[in-house]
């Protein structure tokens, strides 16, 4: 569907209103998102046929950076076109950017409330349990997408180890290990040719900078490079964050993590929390706008060929290295996270985490929200 056709079907305010709600309301991650998108634009108000949604979905999956927001900015593309994916992407992320920023503020900030620093210590301990929750909802469907050839399931195992490996004990390089992993597989099913990940591998060798550079390249990493899913950023960032730029003690990241976590719209607004505590208000707007200018630019200028990305069997071969190697290090980051609890009382709040999320099976919401009412309370009495 051309871009002029789609701009008769809603007028800009409507995106505008529409976009708002969803990201006022969009609790839950990736899941949460794409129903509520598909409710709006398939269901109630037919802009997009069901087909044409779900070879969308694959499409945002083979992509680097946030799929959910990807797929939000491209309904809004469908429905009015270039300025309607502009001002779609943009209310779909700004609600949960206002509440992260205004979060970020008070828990950050000099002087806090004791409540407070304590919801903010019970939330982050519950991190590591929901690094494991992520990484574990995602690897089934990754396996199966390995296919049944006993050679194709063992690179998926090497390739989710040495991602875990890497996050666990050498964070600073996993940019790095993921491209490799993706144009080992590439090699592997497709003829040596002149791959571009090698010149992308140039450009994701570390950079010595300083100030807002870094933070601006730290945030590129997280909108640009990231395969696997939203918390993938996790391990991306953490490295960098604590212990090359110090922005962000072990403790202070986990809070971090947990904000992205219980905010409404994209798990990638975390990049927002760490741009605060890096330097205030512009850098968390610094963070924000560099993390999601890449899925801005990937919508607008190949939403008329997602059926070629859907389809493309490079593509799909660098997805199929890249991405368990992704998803190994999220759970592979759950250790770094665990070393980063300070008190003992938050190793009980971390099992009462797991528990809730891997034999309850509830929600990770309400378990970062239990979790943060379970530290105000005990450092309110002292604990």
């Amino acid at each position: 569907m051309s871009d002029e056709s789609a701009s008769s079907r809603a007028s800009l305010a409507t995106v505008a209103a529409q976009w708002t709600r969803l990201g006022v309301i969009g609790f839950g991650g990736p899941p949460a998102h794409i129903a509520l998108l598909r409710r709006l634009c398939v269901v109630q108000r037919a802009w997009i046929d069901e087909h044409e949604f779900e070879d969308a979905i694959a499409a945002t999956n083979l992509l680097p950076g946030p799929a959910s927001t990807q797929l939000a900015i491209f309904c809004a593309w469908r429905v009015r076109g270039a300025w309607g994916a502009i001002v779609g992407g943009l209310c779909f992320i700004s609600p949960g950017l206002v509440v992260i920023i205004a979060l970020a503020a008070v828990v950050f900030a000099h002087g806090a409330p004791v409540a407070v620093l304590g919801a903010a210590a019970g939330a982050g301990a519950g991190t590591p349990a929901v690094a494991l929750r992520a990484a574990g909802g995602l690897m089934g469907s990754s396996r199966r997408r390995a296919g049944a050839q006993r050679g194709a399931r063992a690179r998926w195992v090497i390739y989710a180890g040495v991602g875990a490996a890497t996050a666990a004990l050498a964070g600073t390089y996993l940019v790095v290990v993921i491209l490799v992993c993706g144009g080992v597989e590439l090699a592997v099913r497709a003829r040596p040719t002149a791959s571009v990940h090698g010149a992308v591998l140039g450009v994701a060798a570390k950079v010595s900078v300083a100030g807002l550079g870094a933070l601006a390249w730290v945030s590129l990493k997280v909108g640009a490079l990231s395969y696997g899913g939203g918390f993938v950023i996790v391990p991306l960032m953490q490295h960098d964050v604590v212990t090359t730029y110090h922005w962000m003690t072990g403790a202070r990241f986990l809070t971090a993590v947990a904000l992205g976590q219980v905010t409404p719209g994209p798990v990638v607004l975390t990049v927002a929390a760490v741009g605060y505590a890096a330097a205030g208000l512009s850098g968390a707007l610094l963070a924000a706008a560099v993390a999601f200018a890449p899925s801005f630019l990937f919508v607008l200028g190949g939403a008329r060929r997602f059926h070629v990305v859907r389809d493309s069997e490079r593509a799909g071969s660098f997805l199929a290295g890249a991405g368990p190697c992704a998803l190994g290090a999220i759970a592979g980051s759950s250790i770094p996270l665990g070393l980063a609890l300070t008190h003992p009382w938050q190793v009980a709040v971390l099992g009462g985490v797991g528990v809730w999320l891997f034999v309850a099976r509830r929600g990770v919401v309400s378990a970062l929200l239990l979790a943060a009412a379970t530290g105000a309370l005990i450092v309110g009495l002292g604990g």
